[in-house]
């Protein structure tokens, strides 16, 4: 199938010459994909399709609007309650009661979980759980593990080398983050917990909390979580769960109850609003209620819109076990991969927990057999990418159908990479690997 694609590729160069970056978030880059065959632009979306603004349809299997998208697109159930708090106004001079029904249920949810701070994005969350740490302790340092954001206090950690590269993103330029937080914020890796006591060992009386992911990639070691408890409990340190990502994917709530993890405080967004904006920060009382010794403090973290998708969102999670299905849907995409790799005689690592799955291609141009898979699934009719987060708007018949086409864009894909003519049969340039400056 031949695009069309002039009105969304014009649009991406009226984007060039007024956004800085061309877009609000990295991941959504059309250079992250596929460079002038990404159409980068929706007019409308729907379950698991998409529409964008020259009237292409696609099943999208990609990233579900980097995972805020749980339950699927527009959902009906989401979008009638967040209907209802807009006519009856979303901002006034009082507040909302849906933030306390909000805090209520997530403390359900979690029962050690005391008090709940609310915000409308991830990052910013991430820096409110660390300013009440910093509060609560007194203390400056934080060792973290994974990835968690933008703000200054994790950007930091780059001042020196690209540490970063090693949780996420490599090339993160931290220019603008004052260079007197050099040190602050030190890394360890995944299931490595002789790093973190190094970590200790040199920092024991600065350290405010030990922030982590609970799963990404990997599972975590036999006790390995137990010994992070141990430490945060020895050294003073707030203990910080980070569920932005993984948050209700396997279970209605956090990824830790599933793993067994013992937190001082956990903070979601992404999926707790299904692309609505809400985060929250929750968390045992006496370390919570420090937030009232610093200021945090914004005015449209009090708007309903946000709280109100958030509990309509969590009541059909838990009522229909939407984590279950996201495993079952991750599943099934994970081993197709592996089994059409091989049909195909192409080398790739698949990885991550099931709803949050990627892979990627070995060789010698993975950047350019990327972009040429990217594009491929466009011609058939899918958004695709080397990721793929599960909604629940999915179906096996979505699964069977992509699947059908990953066969034939991998068959190409090997076809090219054994002719050496890759480069050749993309309409594009190659995909970015990580962060970098747009011209």
């Amino acid at each position: 199938m031949k695009l069309n694609l002039k009105k969304s590729l014009d649009m991406q160069n009226r984007a060039r010459n007024c956004i800085p970056g061309m877009t609000q978030l990295l991941s959504k880059r059309p250079d992250m994909f596929a460079p002038g065959v990404w159409p980068g632009y929706f007019s409308h979306a729907k379950g698991a399709e998409v529409w964008d603004l020259d009237g292409n349809h696609y099943i999208d299997m990609s990233i579900a609007g980097i995972g805020a998208n749980v339950l699927g697109y527009s959902d009906i159930d989401v979008n009638e309650a967040v209907k209802k708090s807009i006519d009856n106004g979303t901002s006034c001079s009082l507040n909302c009661t849906e933030e306390v029904e909000l805090a209520d249920l997530l403390c359900e949810l979690h029962p050690w979980a005391e008090m709940v701070r609310f915000a409308r994005t991830g990052g910013e969350s991430m820096a409110i759980a660390i300013r009440i740490a910093r509060a609560y302790t007194g203390k400056d340092k934080i060792a973290f593990c994974g990835y968690h954001g933008w703000h200054d206090w994790y950007l930091s950690a780059n001042l020196e080398t690209d540490t970063l590269g090693n949780h996420l993103l490599a090339g993160l330029d931290p220019a603008g983050v004052p260079k007197g937080l050099a040190g602050t914020a030190i890394p360890f890796r995944y299931n490595q917990i002789e790093e973190l006591q190094a970590i200790v060992m040199q920092h024991k009386e600065e350290i405010a909390a030990i922030v982590m992911e609970p799963i990404r990639s990997e599972q975590p070691k036999q006790g390995f979580f137990d010994e992070v408890r141990a430490i945060a409990n020895e050294i003073g340190a707030v203990f910080v769960i980070d569920e932005i990502s993984a948050g209700f994917r396997m279970n209605t709530g956090g990824a830790h109850l599933l793993l067994g993890i013992s937190p001082d405080i956990a903070v979601f967004s992404k999926a707790l609003g299904n692309g609505y904006p809400i985060a929250a920060v929750i968390g045992k009382r006496d370390i919570m209620d420090a937030a009232q010794k610093t200021f945090i403090s914004s005015t449209n973290w009090t708007e309903r819109i946000g709280p109100t998708a958030a509990i309509a969102m969590i009541e059909k999670h838990r009522k229909l076990n939407v984590g279950k299905y996201l495993i079952e849907i991750g599943n099934l995409v994970q081993n197709g991969w592996k089994n059409l790799s091989e049909k195909n005689d192409l080398k790739i690592n698949i990885g991550g927990i099931p709803p949050l799955s990627h892979f990627i291609f070995q060789g010698n141009n993975p950047l350019a057999m990327k972009s040429l898979f990217v594009q491929l699934m466009l011609e058939k009719g899918f958004l695709a990418s080397t990721l793929f987060y599960s909604m629940y708007a999915h179906t096996s018949e979505h699964v069977d159908v992509y699947l059908k086409s990953v066969d034939k864009a991998f068959a190409e894909i090997s076809d090219a990479c054994h002719s050496g003519d890759l480069e050749k049969r993309m309409k594009g340039k190659p995909a970015s690997s990580g962060f970098k400056r747009l011209n």
